[in-house]
């Protein structure tokens, strides 16, 4: 399916909005550097990906999102290497659809695609305290009441990404080993193939999918409209090496596609929450005492029990150093 925007065609990678043909890439005169030349508002004071850091992000309880045909087996999944990553589409109404959390109103499942670094150190669009992942996966939904991709970039809350990082593991992941079948038939550009088996997007998701980040930014391709609410899960999905290096073996018209992510833009005035159970600690409030007046309202509830342990012990780790100085 493609739209048409501003006179240039572009996949539904609004798709992360991934042009068709070579518009734009991520080395030389076609890297991210000179996107703003063509794509003006790649120059935006929203641009996504940034850096969270999570001394500043704010503690907030949401309700819980909702996530609809997320465990039903689909059908007719296909699979494509549009020349910049690789983008897995579904057939199957109705689409998967998420609510609640940060979200005012239905969003449905566009598409899916990741992002992947030359090596295992790196290859992830948004980082946590400046730490890079080896890569990073895109769920793209369009708000329900906007009835399409086209019109909903049209509107500021008119996408929802929900981004999962991914790290090592020894061991394979077996839910990925379709997608990985897959990725052997369309490692040329503009190739497509069709799932073999029926595919779940929960089995591929991370177990704990309470404790997210939510900020409001970008695509983070051209045209790089602000038009996306973003949902970083905090837990990874682990995948072998093996796993994603073959993700590394697709192609483009200019080679092997070895990194296809954007570089950190500047956070601006922007504030990127962190959802967890109003019960633990409130380390940012100890961090940062004068960003309440953008804390939102907290939200009487109980869920996400369980909640912040990781990260406030992350937290804990990182200012203990500080503490004991000032002490002695």
């Amino acid at each position: 399916m493609c739209v048409l925007l501003s006179g240039v065609l572009i996949y539904t990678l609004i798709q992360v909005s991934t042009i068709h043909g070579e518009d734009f890439g991520y080395d030389g005169v076609i890297g991210p550097k000179y996107w703003g030349e063509t794509y003006r508002e790649c120059r935006g004071k929203h641009q996504s990906p940034i850096n969270i850091n999570i001394l500043r992000v704010k503690q907030v309880a949401l309700p819980d999102i909702v996530f609809i045909g997320f465990d039903d087996p689909i059908d007719d999944v296909h699979v494509t290497n549009n020349g910049h990553t690789v983008l897995i589409e579904v057939e199957n109404e109705p689409h998967p659809r998420v609510s609640g959390g940060p979200l005012d109103g239905n969003y449905v499942f566009s598409q899916m695609h990741f992002h992947w670094g030359d090596n295992d150190t790196l290859g992830s669009e948004d980082k946590i305290n400046h730490r890079s992942f080896p890569m990073e996966l895109h769920m793209v939904f369009y708000k329900e009441v906007y009835k399409s991709v086209k019109e909903a970039v049209k509107h500021p809350d008119g996408l929802t990404v929900l981004a999962f990082f991914y790290e090592l593991d020894r061991h394979n992941h077996p839910a990925y080993d379709d997608i990985t079948s897959a990725l052997t038939n369309v490692t040329d550009p503009h190739s497509t193939v069709v799932m073999s088996q029926p595919f779940s997007f929960l089995n591929i998701l991370p177990l704990d999918l309470r404790r997210y980040f939510t900020y409001k930014g970008s695509l983070t391709t051209p045209p790089c409209s602000e038009v996306v609410i973003w949902l970083d899960f905090e837990q990874p999905v682990r995948l072998a090496h093996e796993q994603i290096e073959i993700f590394r073996e697709l192609r483009s018209a200019n080679g092997k596609i070895r990194h296809n992510f954007r570089p950190i833009q500047p956070i601006g005035d922007r504030t990127v929450f962190y959802n967890v159970d109003n019960n633990y600690f409130t380390y940012n409030e100890i961090d940062d005492p004068d960003t309440e007046k953008t804390k939102p309202k907290q939200k009487k509830s109980g869920h996400n029990s369980g909640g912040n342990i990781q990260l406030n012990m992350i937290y804990l780790f990182s200012v203990l150093p500080i503490l004991v100085k000032n002490h002695y």
